[in-house]
């Protein structure tokens, strides 16, 4: 499972049980994470969180980067035996809104927040599995 952990909301994706490929889960509200994958963990396995790490061109951290940790400590706190991945994030969302452009989606749906936080996730966890896979 792949979190783009924002001050609002939470991009979430997952992969099939081969882990070929991600999907796009989910957009919850910030306040509401913990709760939606505790419901979401009594129906499917989740074996890793994939959680995008915020840095600067010169790796320092950026003002997101306080929320994402607090965010991991929560995850480490509720799913202890779930082990969590930091993966950097830094060109994921202008690739959202990119991919939306080819997918031919309307300027309306474009500006659509949660689905570009959605499909950030989807790219951070694509982007891991490749990196695992050696491809």
């Amino acid at each position: 499972m792949a979190l783009d952990i924002g001050g609002k909301r939470t991009g979430i994706a997952v992969t099939d049980p081969l882990q070929i490929i991600a999907t796009g889960l989910s957009t919850i509200e910030a306040g509401e994470l913990i709760p939606y994958i505790k419901a979401y963990v009594q129906r499917e396995p989740v074996e890793l969180f994939v959680v995008g790490w915020p840095t600067n061109w010169d790796d320092s951290e950026t003002h997101g980067t306080p929320l994402v940790v607090k965010a991991i400590k929560e995850l480490q706190k509720h799913f202890p035996a779930t082990p969590v991945h930091k993966m950097d994030e830094r060109y994921t969302s202008k690739m959202a809104k990119d991919a939306m452009l080819e997918m031919g989606l309307k300027k309306k749906q474009r500006s659509n927040k949660k689905l570009v936080d959605e499909i950030a996730a989807t790219i951070l966890l694509q982007d891991y599995l490749r990196s695992v896979q050696g491809a």
